[in-house]
């Protein structure tokens, strides 16, 4: 699972928000409200988001791995 609280932590700490993202950097709000949803997003639109906010892709999401996942690979 990806979770995208890094994001929301980063873009508190920048100089943006929400209505800058959608309506200066042409983001997407479907895009945004997706995230927050915690339902996956393109790895293009992760790229955007650390272009934008200057940041590694750990400032914008992280991975939670499942421990059903990790019992049946072994």
């Amino acid at each position: 699972m990806i979770d995208y609280s890094p994001f929301w932590e980063t873009l508190k700490k920048s100089d943006l928000n929400w209505y800058k993202l959608v309506n200066k950097h042409n983001f997407s709000r479907s895009v945004l409200t997706r995230m927050k949803k915690g339902q996956p997003i393109s790895l293009r639109l992760v790229d955007d988001l650390c272009n934008i906010l200057d940041c590694d892709i750990t400032d914008i999401c992280i991975q939670i791995r499942d421990k059903k996942d990790n019992k049946e690979n072994k």
